[in-house]
């Protein structure tokens, strides 16, 4: 049978809760303020259009089902309180009265575990719980890195060039074909869109600050063998196995000097929300390098969230090719790139000037020429003899016949890497790059904060549906919300 579905669900929601509460908790004043706090984000967190949003996922046959906002805001409690067990939660449900009447349940009549699975399937708009199959063959570690720090490395140059070529010509598709479709239209409508609406967020021309996260989902990885040559005494054959979970795969952790079995989790976030607040990810393999998950992101996010208009760019060293210059120039995206010390190097610019590895002209004394302002309208930066000041130049070898001194002017269509506006040894330039670190503190709250990867998980599914859950609950921390006291009082007159 279908949902019920009431455009007043979220205000019975909180009659339910303030009926119910001081029912079981006539002193409500002795629960901890932390626990208020949470109490008070649940109570103003409106998922009324849940049912909406998954009424064709649910079958017009069979008993009454429980209500999905319900299940969903307990999921999102269970989040909040970091349990990451389902059966553990349910076990709660249970015991803590709270728990159940915060969630949307009647104490003494909560879901049990499979319900709450039997959930996650209505979320997820495809019948197999992975995105690929789970028939492939074995393949080899990826190369690490040198040293400590260093990323996966990337085996071909030019991919870059062939992979945004290849996006150019065919589109990726919306999402609504997509086994996400359903968990990523109740976090946009209910979540992100909220926080648009409420100015934390600006679509029309947002900063995004993008960097890959690796994401533990068990030790090695676990296989079958599919083949029956066991059976004619090939003890070690080629031949496909069947993988537990065929999404994740063996990648190197730079930041831990290790392999790791599991995702490599891409996310964009909104560098100029004071926030930190995460626009929109993607669980790649792990031996995917940042390059190959930015550009598969990238652009996978231009097709689901085709209203945001990116204006500004900010991403590390694994970023640093041409290919992504050009194309922040051709659509009129600012770049913000850190340069990549293994691709450095001077070249003849003019004459007998070099640039340096920053993009900044070098004279034939080897002296570093001296910023002079940037000229936006022909968008190229304009650099002065190092040895000049207002009074002229004062070169003992001066390289112009004109007392301003010799001038060099570096258009951005020469060599949009290099030359950067602003440039790239700016103040402006590094105020803006600072807030890169954006990204990795919305990857530290998924991680450690919420604990992503304590997550016993074997599918894509279960992994999406809980990153998917902890960014809606990274917008809800977000949103002003009254005082506890505050919330005390309106409660207290509404019983």
């Amino acid at each position: 049978m279908l949902p019920v579905y009431s455009p007043d669900s979220h205000a019975d929601f909180q009659e339910f809760f303030a009926s119910n509460f001081l029912k079981f908790y006539p002193d409500p004043f002795s629960l901890s303020r932390q626990t208020w706090k949470v109490i008070v984000q649940f109570w103003h967190m409106d998922l009324s259009q849940t049912e909406l949003i998954l009424m064709d996922s649910y079958s017009k046959m069979g008993p009454m089902p429980r209500q999905p906002s319900s299940m969903l805001r307990s999921y999102l409690l269970s989040l909040k309180l970091k349990v990451t067990s389902v059966t553990d939660w349910v076990s709660k449900l249970k015991e803590c009265p709270l728990y159940a009447i915060l969630s949307g349940f009647s104490p003494g009549d909560v879901p049990g575990i499979g319900t709450f699975y039997d959930f996650f399937w209505h979320m997820w708009n495809s019948d197999k719980k992975h995105l690929s199959t789970q028939f492939r063959y074995k393949k080899k570690k990826t190369p690490k890195g040198k040293k400590h720090g260093d990323k996966t490395p990337n085996i071909e140059d030019t991919a870059a060039f062939r992979f945004i070529r290849f996006f150019k010509k065919h589109p990726l598709p919306d999402s609504s074909g997509s086994p996400l479709s359903l968990i990523f239209r109740l976090y946009n409508q209910q979540f992100l869109d909220i926080s648009v609406s409420r100015g934390l967020i600006n679509p029309s021309a947002i900063t995004l600050a993008g960097d890959g996260t690796p994401v533990r989902t068990m030790a090695r990885p676990r296989y079958k063998k599919a083949c029956k040559c066991s059976e004619k005494g090939i003890l070690h054959c080629n031949c496909k196995r069947m993988f537990s979970q065929p999404d994740c795969n063996i990648g190197w952790d730079s930041s831990r000097d290790c392999y790791f079995n599991g995702y490599h989790l891409y996310m964009f976030v909104a560098s100029d929300s004071e926030n930190d607040l995460p626009v929109f990810p993607l669980l790649e393999r792990a031996s995917r390098h940042d390059m190959l998950s930015f550009l598969h992101s990238f652009f996978t996010m231009k097709t689901w969230l085709p209203e945001y208009r990116v204006a500004k760019l900010l991403l590390d060293a694994a970023h640093d090719a041409d290919a992504v210059y050009r194309y922040c120039q051709e659509t009129g995206i600012q770049p913000f790139i850190d340069l990549n010390s293994g691709n450095t190097g001077n070249f003849i610019y003019k004459d007998t000037f070099t640039v340096g590895s920053d993009g900044v002209p070098v004279c034939k004394l080897g002296l570093r020429m001296k910023p002079d302002g940037v000229e936006p309208d022909r968008n190229r930066c304009k650099w002065r003899c190092p040895k000049t000041n207002r009074s002229g130049c004062h070169c003992e070898t001066p390289c112009s016949d004109s007392p301003y001194g010799r001038v060099v002017h570096t258009p951005t269509k020469d060599n949009p890497r290099l030359f950067n506006i602003p440039p790239r040894n700016s103040k402006e330039w590094d105020k803006e790059y600072d807030r890169r670190t954006s990204v990795e503190r919305s990857n530290k709250r998924e991680k450690e904060d919420y604990k992503l990867e304590d997550g016993r998980h074997r599918s894509s599914m279960m992994w999406y549906c809980r990153l998917y859950g902890i960014m809606m609950l990274q917008h809800l921390d977000a949103w002003g919300m009254p005082s506890v006291e505050a919330f005390q009082t309106v409660l207290s007159s509404n019983a």
